[in-house]
C-alpha cells in the first residue's frame, strides 16, 4: 500500500464527507480521522496545496458603505507567505504566542495563515476586549507579538510584555508596519512543525469563573474542523456567510477552518447596524449558498418580515445557543428550508449537528457527527443515562478535543476525569439516538422535586412579541426550593410596566406545564460575556443575596400579585 502525504490523507477524508454529504449514517460508518503524520501544518499542507495556481476567491469582503475586497486562493497563499517571512524576519519563532485582535478585515485572514506558517500560536482576540482583559492575555500567555490596527491600538498603551507590536494600518511610534510586508518574500517559508503542537489559544468566555486558555494543536482545530464542514454542508465552489466575530471560537469554525477546507469562499458582510433587508440583499448579490447566522440575528429576520428566501441559498445554520421551534418553524414556511442546529464548544469542532439531508426532530441539535463518540452521563453516579451531561470518551483520546487549558493542570484534570471529557452541557437522548439541549450543569435547577430547564422556559418566552431576549433562573424559595423566575429585554415599543408583564406570565403559562410556569419576572438589561453570552450566574447571585438578605427586588412582578389567570382545561 503506497503511503500518502498529509496532503492526500487529508484529502481522502474531506472528500470522502463530501460524497456522504446528505448521508450521515454512511459518513458516520465510513468515517475516521486522517493520519496526516507526525509534521503538520493545516496553512502549508491543506491551504497552499489547494491555493497554488488556483483563482478561486477565497475571500470576499464588503462593508456597508460599498467597499469591497476580493482575494483569490493562490493570492491569499502568496501573501501569507509574505506575512509568515517577515514575522520570522522580526523574530517570531516556532512556539511564540501572537494576538491578533483585528476587524473583519482581509488582514486578519493572511496574519493567521502567516502566524501559522511562521509555527506561530495564534491568539484570537476580540476588539470589544479593555486595556484590563489585554494586560490578562499578553502576561498569561507569554505573547510575543500583537497584530492590530490603529483604532485599537491605544488600548494597549498601558499594557506591559509583548514586544514586537504591529499595525496593520497607519503608522504610531514604537509599532511597526504592515506595508513592509510587501517587500517580504512570497516563497513558502518552510518551518516544520509536529503536529502535536500548539497552533491556537483560545481564552473562553469565562460565564462563571476567570477565563480559561484553551490550547489547540495543529491537529484539533485545523483537522478537527472537517466535521464541521460535514455539518455545514459547505461545498467546493460555494460562498458561505456566518455572521461571527473574531476573536471567539466560532470565528474559526465557519469563517476560516470549514469553508476553506471544502476549498468555498468566505463572504463577509460589515455593517454598522443591522438592518435586516440589507443583509438579504448582500445574500442574493453575493450567492451565498450556506449561510449560518446565531438565534438572535433570525429572530430579526422574522420581526422584519424577510418572508422572500435569497436566491443561491440552500443550506441554513444556526450555531451559539438553542434556536427555538417557533423560529425554525416561521423559516422553513417562508424559504422552504430548514434551520440545522449544531453542537460544540471553545474546546471541540462540530460534536453533534443535524447535516443536510437528515430528517430533523423540532429543537434537537443532531446525532454525533463523523469521527464523534458521545455518551450522556449522570453528573451524580457517573454512570450512562438518556438525559445527563454531554461526555466524551477519552480513550480513545477526541482527536478534535483541546490540547489542555493552559497553566491550569487541575482544570484540565476536572475537566478530563474519569476517562471522559466533559462538556459541563446536559442534553437527553432519545431512541432514535437524537441529542436535546437541556442547559448547562450549573444552569438547571430544581423547583419542588422536578427539574427545571432554562432554555425550555426562554423558548416559550421568546415567542411573545414583547420578548426580545430572556433568561430564566431559580429564585431561591422556602417551600419549593427554588421557583421560576424570568429576566426578560423587551422589543421596542412595549413598556416594562405591570400590564407587560401581565401579559407574558399569562402567554407563558399557557405553553409550559406547571411546574415550568414562570411566578416571577424583572425586565432587565441581561448581563453578558464579551462574546454575547449571558452570564446566567450573575443572575442567579443577584436571586440568592435577596433570598439571603430577606428583601424583595423592588422592580419583580409575581404573578400571584398580578391576577394572572390559570388557563382553561383544553385551551
Amino acid at each position: 500500500m503506497t503511503h500518502q502525504t498529509p496532503t492526500e490523507a487529508f484529502r481522502a477524508a474531506r472528500d470522502l464527507l463530501l460524497a456522504h454529504r446528505t448521508d450521515e449514517d454512511a459518513a458516520r460508518a465510513a468515517f475516521s480521522w486522517p493520519d496526516v503524520g507526525t509534521h503538520f501544518n493545516w496553512a502549508v499542507d491543506w491551504f497552499d496545496a489547494i491555493a497554488e495556481g488556483n483563482d478561486r476567491l477565497a475571500l470576499w469582503i464588503v462593508d456597508d458603505d460599498g467597499n469591497e475586497w476580493k482575494i483569490t486562493y493562490d493570492e491569499m497563499r502568496r501573501r501569507s507567505n509574505r506575512v509568515a517571512n517577515w514575522l520570522i524576519g522580526k523574530g517570531v519563532r516556532p512556539g511564540d504566542a501572537v494576538i491578533i485582535m483585528l476587524d473583519n478585515r482581509w488582514e486578519l485572514w493572511e496574519a493567521m495563515l502567516g502566524v501559522m506558517k511562521a509555527g506561530g500560536v495564534i491568539l484570537p482576540t476580540s476588539v470589544v476586549l479593555t486595556p484590563r482583559d489585554l494586560a490578562e492575555r499578553v502576561d498569561r500567555s507569554q505573547a510575543r507579538a500583537v497584530i492590530t490596527d490603529a483604532r485599537t491600538s491605544p488600548r494597549f498603551d498601558a499594557v506591559e510584555g509583548a514586544p514586537l507590536r504591529i499595525l496593520v494600518d497607519g503608522e504610531l511610534p514604537g509599532w511597526e508596519r504592515w506595508s513592509e510586508v510587501d517587500s517580504a518574500p512570497e516563497t513558502a517559508p518552510g518551518v516544520i512543525v509536529g503536529s502535536d503542537d500548539p497552533c491556537l489559544i483560545y481564552f473562553t468566555s469565562g460565564t462563571t469563573s476567570k477565563s480559561k486558555m484553551v490550547v489547540h494543536t495543529q491537529l484539533s482545530y485545523p483537522v478537527g474542523h472537517l466535521s464541521t464542514m460535514f455539518w455545514i454542508g459547505v461545498q467546493p465552489g460555494d460562498v458561505h456567510l456566518a455572521i461571527s466575530a473574531p476573536g471567539w471560537g466560532k470565528h474559526a469554525w465557519s469563517s476560516f477552518f470549514a469553508p476553506w477546507i471544502a476549498e468555498a469562499t468566505v463572504f463577509v458582510y460589515n455593517y454598522k447596524r443591522f438592518i435586516p433587508e440589507a443583509l438579504v440583499a448582500q445574500l442574493d448579490r453575493a450567492g451565498v449558498n450556506t449561510f449560518c447566522a446565531p438565534p438572535t440575528v433570525w429572530r430579526m429576520l422574522i420581526q422584519a418580515r424577510i418572508e422572500q428566501r435569497p436566491s443561491a441559498i440552500h443550506e441554513l445554520l444556526s450555531a451559539g445557543e438553542p434556536l427555538n421551534p417557533e423560529v425554525i418553524n416561521t423559516i422553513r414556511d417562508w424559504w422552504g428550508l430548514e434551520i440545522r442546529d449544531g453542537y460544540g464548544q471553545t474546546e471541540l469542532t462540530a460534536t453533534l449537528g443535524n447535516p443536510p439531508g437528515t430528517k430533523i426532530k423540532m429543537g434537537a441539535m443532531g446525532r454525533p457527527l463523523p469521527g464523534n463518540r458521545v455518551v450522556l452521563l449522570d453528573p451524580v453516579t457517573g454512570k450512562s443515562t438518556d438525559e445527563g451531561e454531554i461526555c466524551l470518551p477519552m480513550n480513545p483520546r477526541p482527536l478534535n478535543l483541546m490540547d489542555r487549558y493552559l497553566g491550569d493542570p487541575e482544570r484540565t484534570a476536572i475537566a478530563t476525569r474519569d476517562g471522559f471529557y466533559h462538556t459541563s452541557d446536559v442534553a437527553s437522548r432519545d431512541s432514535d439516538g437524537c441529542y436535546t439541549f437541556i442547559g448547562r450543569t450549573d444552569d438547571v435547577f430544581k423547583s419542588s422535586d422536578y427539574k427545571v430547564s432554562p432554555f425550555e422556559v426562554e423558548s416559550a418566552l421568546i415567542e411573545h412579541p414583547a420578548v426580545a431576549e430572556a433568561a430564566v433562573v431559580g429564585a431561591p424559595h422556602e417551600t419549593r426550593l427554588n421557583v421560576v423566575k424570568a429576566y426578560v429585554g423587551l422589543a421596542p415599543d412595549w413598556e416594562p410596566n405591570a400590564e407587560t408583564a401581565t401579559e407574558i406570565l399569562a402567554f407563558a403559562r399557557k405553553r409550559l406545564p406547571a411546574y415550568m410556569r414562570v411566578r416571577r419576572l424583572e425586565f432587565f438589561t441581561l448581563p453578558k460575556t464579551a462574546s454575547g453570552k449571558i452570564r446566567r450566574v450573575e443572575l442567579r447571585e443577584r436571586e440568592q443575596r435577596a433570598a439571603a438578605e430577606h428583601v424583595r427586588l423592588p422592580e419583580e412582578y409575581r404573578d400571584t400579585e398580578l391576577g394572572v389567570k390559570k388557563p382553561v382545561q383544553g385551551h
